[in-house]
């Protein structure tokens, strides 16, 4: 199963999204606190995640806690912006585990350089653009991971 983590997001419009993407993808979503937004009820129906209940997120109650069950969850990959490596040059193998930062810091900078080795960017052809929205590149590189599973069943 593909895992998908938001560390510390800020816009529940955006985990909305990812939440979507995960239920269609059949990906597990954790989302890792501080949260910019409420998870109770009244505000998920507020901002229209009537299918929320079906997601069935992992709440993490902070990064220490999370970066400890690192090991049992997969093999992470963290999105940056800034890394070298594109996600084409990947193979995500049968355990990824998608990692994105929060929309408007991304990761904190000890993360960015204990997990170095393991940042990946999604290639963009103008540079202008800086980056994707947070929903946008957790599609991208989810269906991304489902092309190459499915690459290598047929």
């Amino acid at each position: 199963m593909i895992q998908v983590a938001l560390v510390e997001p800020e816009i529940p419009w955006n985990a909305g999204n990812v939440g979507r993407t995960c239920l269609a993808a059949g990906a597990r979503l954790h989302l890792v606190r501080p949260l910019g937004f409420s998870l109770d009820a009244r505000h998920l129906k507020r901002a229209g995640l009537d299918y929320w209940r079906h997601v069935e997120p992992r709440v993490w109650p902070s990064w220490r806690a999370f970066q400890g069950a690192l090991p049992d969850l997969g093999e992470p990959w963290f999105f940056s912006a800034e890394a070298e490596r594109d996600l084409w040059s990947l193979d995500f193998g049968e355990r990824p585990l998608l990692v994105f930062g929060s929309e408007s810091a991304g990761f904190r900078d000890e993360v960015r350089e204990r997990f170095r080795e393991r940042l990946v960017r999604i290639p963009m052809v103008d540079a202008r653009a800086r980056s994707l929205n947070l929903s946008t590149a957790a599609a991208v590189a989810i269906f991304e991971v489902r092309r190459q599973w499915a690459a290598r069943a047929s």
